[in-house]
């Protein structure tokens, strides 16, 4: 019996749900603990793409059970959309799709404000999926959870309630149309309907599983750098994609958790705004930006690249306890003429290794490098660790040195089966 959490270490779109899905083959259960439907999590089997936003990843085996938590907000339509998806794909989901009742839903009003708050004059950059005012109703105590589906009378009521309020905001402060209630009501009753099924307190079923001896892997979404308390706040996201997360998210005991797994990038990306001290605008920078695809799997937006940051790894693997860690896209390195680490930054004249949350210094840490000789082969169809290139070898012990925990898998490339074991490295 094992129950690990799955962590993405950098500022999200790590390569989470690869591992997931990798990983899950040995697992019985796969939650997920926190997020909502800005999350993008990206599974390539054959020639088959399948991107995720709600439902774990490890929905692709057959064996493995799928848990909602109660951390995440919940899209109605994201969801449905999801379901009907997955079921058009020959994926069962009878008795293997379990969604806390506890869980809030993200209701329309969530949407709009998240986009009218976007377009004005302090933007952050979101995904306008309505992530953030769902967790404001939420720690404001006018949230609407799944359980409240279950009683028509009191969900018409709270609707009633916070409709009244949010059209108030909708229309005097941004000067938008009013939503409709009576259509707002009668669509989430039909989604009771929808997802009665799936509907089961959560934390006694994983906790029972825990007891019973059950694999449990605890799955997050976006980027402890992202994290509401601990990442570059206000460009975060709206909960705790840390490993601690998990323990809310989901309702099961810190003492539960045996081990953490960080997933990070062979280089950096950041989507949308905030300070990203290694950011390339340069050929280089373009170079990740084409050979990594790096466009964002929820809103297609271009990320940000630049070189890995061990600083912003150091912190991360400390904030979260990572006992190991899966090195993603290596891959894309490949044609550099070098590449480069930022082991410190400097300010002021004065050079430190900690990572920084005051946005102010962040923004003005300039990265300090160590450089290291690239790579031309293609190691996209190399089969074992052993016959990766001598310098992507070196780059590698390297970056593990430099953020003090194993790398303990190396991608090279999106399909599940592009993963390298060194086989010096135990399992997870």
């Amino acid at each position: 019996m094992a129950v690990r959490v799955l962590v993405g270490a950098q500022w999200g779109d790590e390569g989470k749900g690869k591992l997931v899905d990798i990983l899950s083959k040995d697992v019985d259960i796969v939650a997920r603990y926190q997020g909502g439907a800005n999350a993008g999590h990206t599974i390539e089997i054959g020639d088959q793409k399948y991107v995720l936003h709600l439902i774990p990843s490890g929905i692709f085996h057959e064996h493995c059970v799928a848990v909602i938590g109660n951390g995440v907000v919940i899209d109605p339509v994201a969801l449905m959309e999801e379901i009907r998806f997955l079921e058009s794909q020959g994926i069962s989901l009878k008795g293997r799709l379990k969604i806390s009742h506890n869980a809030h839903m993200i209701m329309p009003y969530h949407k709009l404000l998240d986009s009218l708050v976007e377009k004005g004059l302090a933007p952050i950059g979101t995904t306008g999926r309505g992530i953030g005012p769902a967790y404001y109703d939420k720690a404001a105590r006018v949230g609407i959870r799944i359980v409240d589906l279950l009683d028509h009378d009191i969900l018409e009521s709270r609707i009633r309630r916070n409709l009244e309020e949010k059209n108030q905001i909708i229309s005097k402060i941004y000067d938008a149309e009013e939503l409709d209630v009576e259509k707002i009501i009668d669509e989430y009753k039909r989604f009771d309907e929808l997802i009665d099924e799936y509907v089961t307190d959560t934390a006694f079923y994983l906790n029972d599983a825990i007891r019973d001896g059950k694999d449990v892997l605890c799955e997050g979404a976006q980027g402890a750098l992202l994290d509401i308390d601990h990442g570059t706040y206000p460009y975060v996201t709206s909960s705790s994609p840390i490993s601690g997360g998990a323990t809310i998210g989901l309702g099961i005991a810190p003492t539960a958790i045996d081990s953490v797994i960080g997933v990070m990038k062979a280089y950096t990306t950041r989507v949308g705004l905030g300070p990203f001290p290694t950011e390339l605008d340069d050929a280089v920078g373009e170079h990740l930006l084409v050979k990594g695809q790096e466009y964002g799997s929820t809103t297609g937006r271009r990320r940000r690249c630049g070189w890995f940051d061990a600083v912003a790894m150091r912190y991360s693997a400390m904030l979260n306890g990572i006992g190991s860690v899966g090195m993603m896209k290596l891959d894309v390195l490949s044609g550099l003429e070098e590449v480069r680490v930022c082991t410190a930054y400097e300010y002021e004249g004065r050079r430190t290794n900690h990572f920084q949350t005051n946005l102010r210094r962040l923004e003005i840490m300039h990265p300090v490098y160590e450089s290291f000789p690239g790579w031309q082969e293609d190691i996209s169809s190399v089969l074992s660790f052993d016959d990766l290139p001598e310098n992507a070898k070196a780059y590698i012990t390297a970056v593990e040195d430099y953020i003090g925990v194993r790398v303990t898998c190396v991608s090279v490339g999106p399909e599940r089966s592009q993963i390298l074991f060194p086989g010096d490295v135990p399992a997870w």
